[in-house]
C-alpha cells in the first residue's frame, strides 16, 4: 500500500517508469494501443466477432439460427460500447477465477444475459484457445498503433530533415574526426534522408499476421462442434481473419502465432532507431563544432551555473531513449520466437512490454524532431572552418599528379602537408611547383578551394524527390492495408 505522502501525489509524480510519468504525453498517444484496457477491449472485440461469423455461418445449428439478424448490430455494440466500466467487470472475473482471456468470455456472457440472449452464451469462445483470442488482439493493436502513431512521428522526421536536404553550403567533412574531403549540408542531411526513408519503409512492409487454429494449432475443437453442417474450418478460419477481422492468415502454427512477423517489424523499428541515433549523435557534434547553432527560447535555462549555455539535450535525450527503446525491442525479437513445445506462458509476459519499445522509440522520434526544429546553420563558422584547412586539397593534387603518370604524388603531398598547418598559399605555391604539370592542369588546380572541392555534393540532393516518391508509394500501400 502506497504510503500516504504518495496517495496525495498525481499519479505521474509516482510512476516508476518515465512514459507514465516525465513523458506522460508518450503514455497518452500509446495508452489507446497498448494498455491493459486495450489489450482486454481488444479481447472483447474479437470474442463478439467470432460469435457474430458463427452467427453468420453455421446456419444448421439450432440455436444460432433461432437468433433473429436483427440483434447483430447489438451484439456487436458490446465491443463498440467497452467502458471503463466494462473493464471494471472484466477485472473482477480476473480477480475471481486468476485467468485473463476466459475473464473476457465471462464478460461477454454477461452481457448476452443483459440482452436476453442467455442461450448464446455456450457459443462465445466455443473452439478458440485463448491464443486465437490474444494473438489478433495484439496483431490489432499493433498495426493501429503503427498507422495512427508510429509512422506519423517517423514521417514527421523525415519532413523535418527534408527541410535541410537542399541546403547547398560547403562544409568540411570529417572522417575519424580529423578534416576529410569537403561536402555540403545538404548532401550530409540526405544520406540521412535516405537511410531512414528506407528503413520506414521497411518497418511499412510488415504485415501483422494472426493464427485461429484452437489449442495446437490444428482446428481440432472447432472441427467437432457443429458436426450436422459439413464446414472447411481451414478455409473459413482464413475468411474470419482476413474478411473479418482485416488482417493476414497465418495457417501453420502451434498454440501460437510464432510471432515471427514481429521480430522483423520489431528488427525494422530497431534499426530505425538506429539510423536516428547515427543522426542525433552527428548532430550534436555539429553543435559541439559550431556547424549548427541552437535557438535559445526565452525563459529556459541550459545549465545551473552557467547562464550562457544552450546544451543540445533533445539530441542527448533521443540518444538515451533509443537505447531503452533497442533493448526491449531486441529482446523482444529474440524472445518472442523461442516457446517451449506447443507453447509456454513466457510469451505472454514478454508482449505486455510491445507498448515500452513503441513508447521508447517514440520518445526518441519526437526528441530528434524536436531538436532538429531548434537549430539553425552557422555560416561563419562552416565557412572560416574550411578556409582554415586548405590541406583537404592535398587529395585533388596528387590525385590529378596520378593522372598524368606520377606515381610518388600521394608520398609527396604527405611529405608536404600530413601534420602541419597548410595555408592557401602554400598550396598554390606546390601547384605552381610542380613543373610536370601542363598549364591548364595548373590553372584549374589553383582555382579550386576548400569551399569548392565538393565533387556532386551540391547535386546528390536531387535524389531526394525520388526517395519521396519511393516511399510515398510504400505509404499509399500501408495505408491501404492499415486504415481502419
Amino acid at each position: 500500500m502506497l504510503a500516504k505522502e504518495l496517495q496525495e501525489l498525481p499519479s505521474e509524480a509516482i510512476a516508476i517508469c518515465p512514459l507514465d510519468g516525465r513523458y506522460s504525453g508518450i503514455r497518452d498517444a500509446l495508452a489507446p494501443y497498448f494498455s491493459e484496457y486495450a489489450l482486454v477491449k481488444n479481447r472483447v472485440w474479437v470474442e463478439v466477432h467470432w460469435l457474430v461469423y458463427l452467427l453468420e455461418t453455421v446456419y444448421t445449428n439450432e440455436i444460432l439460427n433461432s437468433i433473429p439478424e436483427d440483434v447483430i448490430p447489438d451484439i456487436l455494440d458490446i465491443s463498440e460500447s467497452f467502458s471503463a466500466e466494462s473493464f471494471a467487470a472484466v477485472k473482477e472475473h480476473e480477480a475471481r477465477i486468476n485467468h485473463d482471456v476466459k475473464a473476457v468470455e465471462l464478460f461477454v456472457d454477461d452481457e448476452l444475459r443483459a440482452m436476453g440472449l442467455d442461450e448464446l452464451t455456450s457459443f462465445v469462445h466455443i473452439g478458440c484457445t485463448s491464443e486465437d483470442i490474444t494473438n489478433i488482439a495484439y496483431a490489432n493493436m499493433i498495426k493501429y498503433a503503427l498507422h495512427d502513431v508510429w509512422v506519423p512521428a517517423a514521417e514527421e522526421l523525415l519532413d523535418e530533415l527534408e527541410g535541410f536536404c537542399h541546403l547547398d553550403i560547403p562544409m568540411l567533412a570529417h572522417t575519424h574526426g580529423q578534416p576529410a574531403t569537403p561536402t555540403t549540408v545538404g548532401k550530409e542531411f540526405t544520406v540521412y534522408y535516405y537511410r531512414l526513408s528506407r528503413s520506414l519503409e521497411n518497418v511499412m512492409a510488415i504485415r501483422p499476421l494472426a493464427k485461429f487454429n484452437g489449442a495446437t494449432g490444428n482446428y481440432a475443437a472447432i472441427s467437432v462442434a457443429f458436426p450436422e453442417q459439413e464446414l472447411e474450418w481451414m478455409e473459413l478460419a482464413e475468411e474470419f481473419v482476413e474478411e473479418e477481422l482485416e488482417l493476414d492468415f497465418n495457417p501453420v502454427t502451434t498454440q501460437i502465432e510464432s510471432h515471427d512477423y514481429m521480430c522483423h517489424l520489431f528488427d525494422a523499428m530497431s534499426h530505425f532507431d538506429n539510423v536516428t541515433l547515427d543522426l542525433v549523435r552527428d548532430m550534436w557534434l555539429y553543435i559541439s563544432h559550431g556547424y549548427f547553432a541552437q535557438k535559445a527560447v526565452k525563459g529556459e535555462v541550459g545549465s545551473s551555473t552557467m547562464p550562457h549555455k544552450v546544451n543540445p539535450i533533445r539530441f542527448e535525450n533521443a540518444e538515451a531513449n533509443i537505447g531503452c527503446a533497442n533493448a526491449i525491442l531486441n529482446w523482444l525479437s529474440s524472445k518472442l520466437p523461442v516457446s517451449r513445445m506447443q507453447r509456454d506462458l513466457s510469451d505472454s509476459s514478454a508482449q505486455r512490454n510491445i507498448g515500452m519499445a513503441f513508447g521508447y522509440s517514440l520518445q526518441t522520434i519526437q526528441q530528434a524532431i524536436s531538436g532538429l526544429k531548434r537549430v539553425t546553420v552557422n555560416h561563419y563558422v562552416i565557412s572560416q572552418d574550411l578556409e582554415d584547412n586548405w590541406q583537404v586539397l592535398a587529395e585533388p593534387i596528387q590525385t590529378v599528379l596520378r593522372s598524368y603518370g606520377h606515381p610518388e604524388a600521394y608520398d609527396m603531398l604527405k611529405e608536404y602537408t600530413r601534420g602541419k598547418e597548410i595555408s592557401k598559399e602554400d598550396i598554390q605555391n606546390f601547384i605552381e611547383s610542380c613543373d610536370a604539370l601542363p598549364p591548364e592542369a595548373k590553372a584549374a588546380l589553383i582555382e579550386l578551394t576548400p569551399k569548392t572541392y565538393i565533387g556532386y555534393a551540391d547535386t546528390i540532393d536531387e535524389e531526394v524527390e525520388a526517395i519521396t516518391e519511393s516511399r510515398e508509394k510504400a505509404l499509399k500501400d500501408f495505408e491501404r492495408r492499415y486504415s481502419h
